[in-house]
């Protein structure tokens, strides 16, 4: 089914997600928190537990899908393309959170469709959450519509080793643990699902759980533990990750804050996150 490119600019209804410190831990677990990581799984940290920047897109997920859906493109053949999320400052550990999500744009990439999607959440009227998503439609493309702008993302300096090194092996579950944080797409559970839409290997490994391991590396070596400092992370996914694989996480500081940052599965010797980087407040 084709795109409906009348959709661009609709914009959603606001969704509300009330989360207490049980949705903070299943987010931090989902993205695979170790218990060296206590502040961000346990409820009574003095002053509050903390919170990885990376669970802004646990309240996009309800508006992006009913976004996907208004698009009329087959759900059944996306994958996720790229994402950013932006943060303006901390949440509390429990509350209400608002989001609204509206479609920005429609891509043609010959073969496929690339849908942008951006949400904004706001707890207490605030701004603190915006997200950008990158929504490849496969299939879908050959449109004759406008071809998406180039990237002007930040690269890894080739000449110089990495300022910090990061590596964390994914559990077998980990894609059934970071379900429970609000995508349930069944590519990432259903191994006949999987297999029937191209992945004969079994159901892989959320974008979004590789982008949640991305940003604890740089909360851990960039931040020094303060995840408040984490302004802006953004990545494309440039390969998939299957539950079981191990990531080697690498930064590069360029200066004024920000980061370029690498990562590769050991297990393939294979980069799986392109066009990386992040943006530290000092």
């Amino acid at each position: 089914m084709a795109l409906d490119l009348a959709t661009i600019g609709w914009t959603t209804s606001p969704y509300k997600l009330a989360y207490d410190w049980r949705t903070l831990a299943t987010y931090a677990l989902g993205v695979g928190a170790k218990r060296d990581e206590l502040p961000f799984l346990y409820e009574g940290t003095e002053g509050g537990m903390k919170i990885l920047p990376t669970f802004g897109v646990v309240p996009a997920h309800g508006p992006v899908v009913e976004v996907l859906a208004k698009t009329g493109g087959n759900m059944a053949m996306i994958v996720h393309g790229a994402q950013t999320v932006r943060s303006h400052g901390g949440i509390p550990d429990r509350g209400t959170l608002e989001t609204v999500g509206v479609l920005k744009s429609i891509y043609d990439m010959k073969k496929f469709a690339q849908v942008i999607i951006e949400t904004r959440s706001s707890f207490e009227g605030q701004l603190v959450y915006e997200t950008t998503w990158s929504i490849i439609f496969r299939g879908e493309g050959g449109f004759g519509g406008e071809r998406p702008p180039s990237d002007d993302s930040p690269s890894a300096p080739k000449d110089r080793p990495a300022d910090w090194a990061f590596e964390d092996r994914t559990s077998p579950e980990q894609a059934l643990l970071y379900r429970i944080s609000g995508d349930q797409n069944p590519l990432h559970a259903d191994p006949v699902f999987a297999e029937r839409v191209g992945f004969a290997q079994g159901p892989i490994l959320h974008g979004l759980c590789t982008f949640g391991y991305l940003a604890r590396a740089v909360v851990k070596h960039a931040c020094a533990g303060e995840p408040t400092r984490l302004k802006t992370l953004s990545a494309q996914f440039r390969k998939p990750v299957w539950p079981g694989d191990t990531f080697q996480i690498e930064g590069f500081g360029l200066g004024d804050g920000r980061v370029a940052l690498t990562t590769r599965v050991k297990e393939r010797d294979e980069a799986v996150l392109g066009s990386a980087h992040a943006v530290i407040s000092q």
